[in-house]
């Protein structure tokens, strides 16, 4: 049960995150978006730019909290993801991409928004 537990935490954090970003006018395209090389926890669009975030949600700040939990491994899967969604969805490749975080501490906390938190390099 603790597993189901965190999948709806998750998952509410997803949709907390999913509303801030359709507050600041971005229209959300995808939510959960999984392939081979990873998942992408939401894909939103405003205009000519395209976002990729990352949510995290922390119920502390012990090992960094939720932006420490964001590895050169996990930027580099959410990266191969990403590019995999535009080799798919090619309407969207003409698109300025940038990968943002955005991290919940606890499931009722604030939510601080990094914008342009990594790059594709």
């Amino acid at each position: 049960m603790e597993t189901l537990d965190r999948r709806n935490q998750g998952l509410r954090a997803e949709a907390r995150a999913s509303a801030l970003l359709e507050q600041a006018g971005f229209t959300v395209l995808e939510r959960n978006w999984r392939c081979r090389l990873g998942e992408l926890d939401v894909v939103a669009r405003r205009k000519d730019l395209l976002v990729v975030a990352e949510v995290r949600l922390r119920s502390s700040e012990d090992f960094g909290g939720a932006a420490g939990s964001i590895t050169a491994a996990k930027r580099r899967r959410i990266v191969r993801a990403a590019r995999h969604l535009l080799r798919s969805r090619p309407e969207l490749a003409r698109l300025q991409a940038r990968f943002d975080i955005l991290l919940l501490r606890g499931s009722d906390g604030p939510i601080e928004w990094i914008e342009a938190a990594f790059d594709a390099g």
